[in-house]
């Protein structure tokens, strides 16, 4: 993501230290989601920062999806049931690949 100069926003610190994200950088950085939280870093400089922090890396969530996981569980029951091909080097495996496709043409 690249970094842009934006208009500061100013934030009221309610009751208890409360501070109420805007709506847009909350669905932005995926901070609506259940189980995410911010990191609060106070610099030396006095400056204080707050850093996204989710429970699974928005460059891994992907893998989490109910698809994803489906599929996981699938390829974990096919080997259990013995299921699976063992190729000595990728060669074979790619000569196997254009087999397949050959078959479902």
């Amino acid at each position: 993501m690249s970094l842009a100069v934006v208009t500061p926003r100013y934030l009221g610190i309610q009751g208890r230290g409360t501070i109420a994200l805007p709506s847009d950088v909350r669905r932005r950085y995926h901070l609506d989601e259940p189980g995410a939280q911010v990191k609060l870093i106070e610099r030396a400089d006095g400056i204080l920062e707050l850093h996204p922090a989710l429970p699974v890396p928005s460059d891994q969530r992907w893998f989490w999806t109910q698809r994803w996981q489906q599929r996981e569980l699938a390829v974990d029951q096919a080997l259990a049931e013995g299921k699976s091909t063992v190729f000595e080097d990728g060669a074979g495996f790619l000569s196997h690949l254009e087999t397949l496709m050959h078959d479902e043409a």
